[in-house]
């Protein structure tokens, strides 16, 4: 194998290494959730202490704005099985109409629509609400990752 294969094979390793810990860097919105990557307005999935689920809504400066349009459902994959969370207009906020599961962590998949015409997002990630160490989240909102 020449030097110039085994740079570029190098130079791919490296730049798959950066994409995959630039796709785990997370955000947490105002309350401690999770932000929601690439919505608009912003969107915060948070987990309240009766293991419901709300989704509020952000403008580009973090200052809280009214759901609208906005609908979502999320599905928890539990060890027990698959559970569809659907969510509700409350206030200024999308509310799920049942609690989350126990049992985390659990796989989650939130599908946000941002109007009723509008093609749904959907976001992965793992659901552990216990608290991190380092940033005092909650797992699946934490931003240092340690």
């Amino acid at each position: 194998m020449n030097t110039t294969l085994k740079l570029a094979i190098l130079a791919g390793v490296l730049v798959g290494l950066f994409d995959v810990n630039a796709a785990e860097k997370v955000q947490s919105g105002p309350k401690g959730g999770r932000i929601l990557e690439k919505t608009t307005p912003k969107a915060e999935f948070f987990v309240e202490k009766d293991r419901t689920a709300s989704i509020h809504f952000y403008d580009a400066a973090l200052k809280p704005v009214p759901a609208a349009e906005q609908s979502a459902t999320a599905i928890a994959d539990t060890k027990a099985g698959k559970q569809k969370v659907e969510f509700e207009k409350r206030g200024n906020a999308l509310v799920s109409k049942t609690k989350l599961p126990e049992g985390d962590p659990f796989n989650v998949v939130v599908q946000l629509k941002q109007t009723a015409d509008a093609k749904p997002q959907n976001f992965r990630f793992k659901l552990d609400t216990t608290t991190c160490g380092g940033c005092k989240l909650a797992e699946y909102a934490c931003t240092c990752h340690e």
